[in-house]
């Protein structure tokens, strides 16, 4: 299993680390949920993530787009 930083996880979607926490945020300012977070793992103060849900996220995605 790999597990990856949020700059790794930006590098590889190719948008910001900002983004990448936005994306993995699971409400909305509101406090609504949002459909499709990226998945994420807390380790301790840390949010890491695992390639192959970030690799499962993004097919879900270009899944529902077609």
């Amino acid at each position: 299993m790999e597990i990856l930083t949020v700059a790794e996880v930006a590098a590889m979607l190719k948008i910001s680390k900002g983004q990448v926490y936005e994306l993995a945020k699971e409400r909305t300012r509101t406090g609504e949920l949002r459909g499709n977070p990226i998945p994420r793992v807390r380790i301790g103060a840390s949010v890491r993530f695992r390639k192959s849900d970030i690799e499962e996220w993004v097919e879900k995605l270009v899944a529902h787009d077609k």
